[in-house]
């Protein structure tokens, strides 16, 4: 296996009948969704894909992705690092074959052809790692700038009294 720059698009069915198998690097700065999202990135995307079939005959590209970036914190607002470690399983299906979905199994993620066949892994490898990133980015207490003691939680005070809308129907009723 070669290391080397993953293609931006693939046709998975010629790939998957080669058996190739893609070790390399997807330029992180190419994948804007989820780089919009960090406070900052070094390195590229380290991505291992490999293509074949199962045993139901199904195409499968199978693989992994990691890279090294910073989010923000949602307690301090300084730069947390963080890895993003992804592994995924897909099976390519045309969009407009319901009948094939029902044969898929569970353990496959299904993707959609393009018109002529092949699938965006630019795109598939970056919808996996904004899946892996964490909702609420947050560092560890210990590790927090914030300290837990100075954190409030919103003490709520008793609500204030308010006139019974219907008060004026009572009085309706005493008369």
């Amino acid at each position: 296996m070669q290391k080397l720059k993953i293609p931006v698009t693939l046709d998975p069915v010629k790939a998957a009948q080669k058996r190739s198998n893609y070790a390399g690097i997807v330029p992180l700065n190419t994948l804007t969704r989820l780089t919009e999202g960090l406070m900052c990135y070094e390195d590229d995307v380290i991505v291992r894909i490999e293509c074949g079939t199962d045993q139901q005959g199904l195409t499968v590209l199978s693989g992994t992705a990691t890279c090294a970036v910073s989010v923000k914190c949602e307690r301090c607002g300084e730069p947390m690092p963080l890895t993003l470690d992804c592994s995924f399983a897909y099976t390519p299906v045309k969009g407009d074959d319901d009948a094939a979905l029902e044969l898929i199994p569970e353990r496959y993620d299904v993707i959609e052809r393009d018109e002529h066949g092949e699938i965006n892994l630019r795109q598939l490898i970056e919808d996996e790692l904004i899946l892996t990133l964490p909702l609420f980015p947050m560092h560890d207490v210990a590790d927090c700038k914030v300290d837990p003691t100075d954190m409030s939680f919103g003490d709520i005070g008793p609500e204030p009294e308010k006139p019974n809308p219907f008060a004026i129907l009572q009085e309706l009723k005493k008369k």
